[in-house]
């Protein structure tokens, strides 16, 4: 008995001691483990990277900019169905546990153990806390070391955080494929739905993914994705979470991705998306940009881009396709199934509805085309292959070049093209703007790029922006980053800093020759385009509807290259502006923004504008960190409601860049511009309308920017490397063309409202032709606008009224009885 109690005493002893030594190994393990731990207290802090997303005016998406892509979702917000799909695919105890499941860490043991020397991966047992803990704290290292870690930084969160808070950083942060970070941006990258709008089938799918979202594609491993998938939906069932109907439903719906594109999305918008990137990279910098989840509120009006884009494309391929056609893009072997290399051709993505396609067969009388095919989400090309027709009517523009057939119209289809050529061609229409249904127009990319703008003149609100004919073809944005010779279009400044300083629009110069001497020898003689003809003294108002040269010139000589600087860096047009007479016909270089901004100022009645593309800027918590809209709105805090108080008042601190009367009066000579001068093409808009027209040396670049009461365009069209677009170019009948298809567009719902008068500015009705006041019933005169004081004193019956030439076209004289245009009401008298 004693030998018994002894035995037992022993063992007891022993065991204490293993015991014992056994807490002092876990306590030892757990200090050793714990020393080097993070401090998960940083979770309490996080701020996720999350994409900034881009809006124009009507809240319609824009763009998305992301290193990651994702959209930050409070718990919340999320519904119940997804929690539950996520939590039956990774972590059905999620709400019971601690941070650890033991019962999967010992299965995942047990698993180990078999497994072991077989060079397969470990299964894993991690909770979704420790899913957190890793992918927030810790490394994917594959190791027992980690694992424990995983484990005990777990505990901690479990005892740091709510469940739901833990839930909804998971939620947030795993990584999903197709470059989807959380539940919310996958949900729009795989489906182009928000979480809320998901169906049993689609919330399964997404929670299917963490694991292995590459190897549960959903076109390249189809089958074994919807495997999963249903597995997940299996396990909903099984927990009660949906019904067993349900669960047949979701089972037998097809897997049908609608993948979402991660660039702009408003269409035509590409070129200002771009710039508001690179405006929000200048402000703040990558990673805010990237990481910092802004919300931005542009100023763009897509119905206005499409218009301006629609504008400028066909002046483009108006012009390039009246110099004849270049030929096909490349050749191509068509035997066996063209689809497959033709659709290894870059083509252009956002030139719609042209496309991209291949002559199969042609004819006198036609040609056969296959287009090129899509590609499948999985980057394999479609199988469907589509055809159409070219007939003679499709290809009647395609002027040869050179060959046989050089400068000939074609008239067959098969001397323009034939089998394996690759080009472009978009669906054809008759004369009554039906399309004919199967045929198509052939096409080609111009060689003529541009750039125009499109403002609201009382704020600067950049309405829409067409950098070129393309992104795709060329990022290089024209409306911002090309400097080009604005020409004629600088006249207006040139005029302003006149009219501001004493000179009235009947002020009479001399168009004649003019030297002007640069020193050393040099020599410069200005002509007007017309060269070699002068039509003598004329008003100012003449000379500039006219766009004579010679008279800008001699105003500049008499007012001053110094004071023309100052004006044009004031409009923001120049910098700074060399004293050279030359640059008073727009010889320096500037962008399509400036001097649309510049017209604006004028617009507006003097006003200073700064051009801008986003109203407002708001942080990933909503908080504004930038508005554009800088007026003062005095009275507008009321907290203690309407108690018969004065109205709020907007309050504009803005300085003036031109006397309220400088700026009507400079507008009433741009008016007869379009009514009577290089501009008439505008008078088709049916509107009030003031513009310019500007012709660069040697024809480089052709320029229109003008100005309804509500709105602003501008706009350029030349080569990339500059050259001469033709001896006879004019920006009359290239430019304007391309505004005025534009405006009678965006104009088409506004009311006829002429420019306002400012108090103080005096009509008086003046010969057209001397600027002298005009005697009673008189022909031959026009309404000019004179500040207080600077009227002329009487009309001088004894000058002979001449004639006027606009575009090599002569006109009646003055006093004829043929109504001119008057001033400043867009009428004639």
């Amino acid at each position: 008995m004693r030998f018994l109690l002894r035995f037992f005493g022993f063992l007891f002893t022993a065991g204490s001691i293993l015991f014992l030594a056994g807490l002092a190994a876990v306590a030892g393990a757990f200090w050793h483990f714990s020393k080097d731990l993070p401090d998960y207290s940083q979770l309490q802090n996080y701020e996720p990277p999350v994409m900034t997303r881009i809006h124009a005016a009507d809240g319609a998406l824009l763009g998305e900019y992301a290193k990651e892509r994702r959209l930050y979702l409070p718990i919340q917000a999320v519904p119940k169905l997804v929690i539950n799909a996520f939590l039956a695919a990774e972590d059905k105890n999620f709400y019971e546990h601690g941070g650890v499941d033991y019962t999967g860490m010992a299965r995942a043991g047990v698993a180990y153990i078999q497994n072991f020397g077989s060079n397969r991966r470990p299964q894993g047992a991690s909770t979704i806390t420790q899913q957190v803990a890793k992918n927030f704290l810790l490394t994917n290292e594959v190791s027992f070391t980690r694992k424990i870690k995983e484990a005990l930084v777990a505990m901690r969160i479990e005892k740091a955080y709510s469940k739901d808070k833990i839930l909804e950083l998971y939620l947030n942060e795993i990584y999903l494929g197709l470059g989807a970070y959380g539940i919310a941006a996958a949900s729009l990258v795989y489906f182009d739905k928000s979480v809320n709008e998901l169906s049993v089938s689609e919330a399964a799918y997404l929670a299917a993914l963490p694991k292995m979202p590459a190897s549960l594609h959903p076109v390249r491993n189809r089958a074994r994705a919807i495997e999963r998938r249903n597995y997940v939906i299996d396990r909903l069932q099984e927990n009660g979470w949906i019904t067993q109907a349900d669960a047949e439903k979701a089972r037998k719906e097809p897997l049908t991705v609608t993948n979402r594109s991660n660039g702009a999305h408003t269409f035509a918008g590409e070129y200002f998306s771009e710039e508001v990137r690179r405006d929000l990279f200048d402000r703040y910098g990558e990673k805010k940009l990237y990481e910092g989840g802004l919300s931005v509120r542009t100023t763009l009006d897509p119905k206005v881009q499409v218009m301006a884009r629609k504008a400028m494309v066909t002046g483009l391929v108006n012009y390039d396709e009246q110099q004849g056609y270049r030929g096909a893009i490349q050749k191509l072997d068509i035997t066996g199934d063209w689809g497959v290399p033709l659709a290894e051709i870059k083509s252009l993505s956002d030139i719609s509805p042209w496309r991209m396609a291949v002559v199969l067969e042609s004819n006198d009388q036609s040609a056969r085309i296959g287009f090129q095919p899509g590609r499948e989400l999985g980057g394999a090309v479609s199988k469907q292959r589509d055809t159409g027709i070219v007939t003679l009517e499709g290809v009647r523009w395609a002027r040869a070049l050179s060959g046989p057939y050089k400068g000939k119209n074609p008239s067959s289809v098969a001397q323009v093209l034939q089998p394996g050529d690759v080009i472009y061609a978009d669906p054809l229409y008759n004369k009554d703007g039906q399309r004919v249904e199967g045929q198509y127009r052939l096409r080609q990319i111009p060689e003529l790029s541009g750039a125009m703008v499109a403002m609201d003149p009382r704020t600067g609100r950049v309405l829409a922006m067409v950098g070129g004919f393309s992104f795709d073809q060329s990022q290089f944005n024209r409306a911002t980053q090309a400097y080009r010779q604005p020409g004629s279009t600088f006249k207006p400044i040139v005029y302003s800093a006149a009219l501001d300083n004493g000179y009235t629009g009947s002020s009479v110069l001399v168009d004649g020759p003019i030297e002007i001497d640069q020193g050393q020898g040099n020599i410069w003689r200005p002509e007007n385009f017309d060269a070699g003809k002068y039509m003598g003294p004329m008003t100012l108002r003449n000379a500039l509807r006219l766009s004579r040269n010679t008279v800008t010139v001699r105003l500049a000589q008499e007012i001053g290259m110094p004071l023309i600087g100052e004006y044009a860096r004031r409009y923001g047009v120049y910098d700074e502006l060399p004293n050279y007479l030359s640059y008073s016909l727009g010889a320096g270089e500037t962008t399509v923004m400036r001097m649309v901004t510049a017209y604006s100022m004028i617009a507006n009645g003097g006003g200073r504008v700064k051009a801008t593309l986003i109203d407002r800027i708001q942080d990933r918590y909503g908080h504004t960190i930038f508005k554009h809209d800088q007026r003062e709105c005095r009275g507008c805090d009321a907290p203690e409601g309407w108690k018969n108080q004065a109205e709020p008042q907007l309050v504009d601190h803005r300085d003036q860049v031109l006397d309220p009367m400088s700026a009507y009066q400079i507008t009433s000579l741009m008016e007869g511009v379009v009514q009577a001068g290089t501009g008439t093409a505008l008078k088709a808009v049916g509107k009030p309308i003031a513009g310019k027209t500007g012709t660069s040396n040697e024809a480089k670049d052709l320029w229109f920017v003008g100005f309804s009461p509500d709105l602003v365009v501008g706009l350029y069209v030349g080569y990339d490397k500059p050259r001469s677009l033709g001896r006879n170019a004019q920006a009359g009948h290239t430019a304007a063309p391309i505004a005025r298809d534009f405006m009678k567009l965006a104009l088409a719902d506004k009311p006829a409202t002429p420019f306002k008068q400012p108090a103080g500015i005096r009509l008086v009705l003046v010969d057209a032709k001397t600027g002298l006041r005009a005697a009673a019933g008189q022909k031959g005169v026009v309404l000019e606008a004179f500040k207080p004081g600077s009227a002329p004193p009487a009309y001088d019956p004894t000058l002979v009224a001449g004639t006027d030439v606009i575009d090599g076209t002569q006109q009646p004289p003055p006093d004829s009885g043929q109504a001119v245009m008057r001033s400043g009401t867009g009428g004639l008298y």
